[in-house]
């Protein structure tokens, strides 16, 4: 069972909630994967989320690399939520640790994911601890970095129909990163 850790109303009057827990159980329009360019989806949250959501989050993301190519950091794709509680699954490319220029691509990362949940016309939306894991991307500096692309983005776009934003985070190091911001 997932876990509210803090809640803080943002200025444009959105909620950001920071949970502890499984991001495959989240009840929200949209769900953010830790993606790679390729949309494979064989390790880390990726992994998960496509087990837990069925055989159509690949198969739809297959077919998205196909017609539209490798997704860069900037612009995420998306795939129907299978059998995920969540209704989409917003696929954002984090950064890898080392590749150069990771906090601007996650920030990008973040607020693309954002801009398409706005596309979509959704209204809840939650985000893992994007490249933390398995991409290496150090959790003080990410939280700080995703806290503040969300921040940025309701700003800049004050008419935004998304009303929540659940980070949800697996494991207690990470939740302590986060809630120390």
């Amino acid at each position: 069972m997932n876990t509210v850790l803090q809640e803080r109303s943002l200025p444009a009057g959105q909620t950001l909630q920071i949970v502890q827990g499984d991001i495959t159980t989240e009840e929200v329009d949209a769900i953010v994967n830790a993606a790679n360019e390729h949309l494979q989806h064989g390790g880390g949250v990726a992994w998960a989320i496509s087990k837990r959501g069925g055989p159509t989050i690949q198969q739809e993301s297959d077919e998205w690399i196909q017609t539209k190519g490798s997704v860069d950091h900037a612009h995420p794709a998306w795939t129907l939520g299978g059998l995920l509680p969540a209704r989409y699954v917003i696929h954002a490319v984090g950064p890898v640790w080392g590749e150069g220029d990771e906090d601007a691509k996650l920030s990008a990362a973040v607020s693309g994911s954002l801009r398409v949940a706005d596309e979509l016309e959704l209204h809840s939306i939650a985000f893992p601890a994007i490249s933390t894991g398995i991409f290496g991307f150090p959790k003080e500096r990410a939280a700080k970095i995703i806290l503040g692309a969300i921040e940025t983005y309701f700003e800049e776009n004050a008419s935004s129909g998304i009303k929540v934003v659940r980070l949800v985070l697996f494991d207690q190091s990470t939740a302590d990163a986060f809630l120390q911001i």
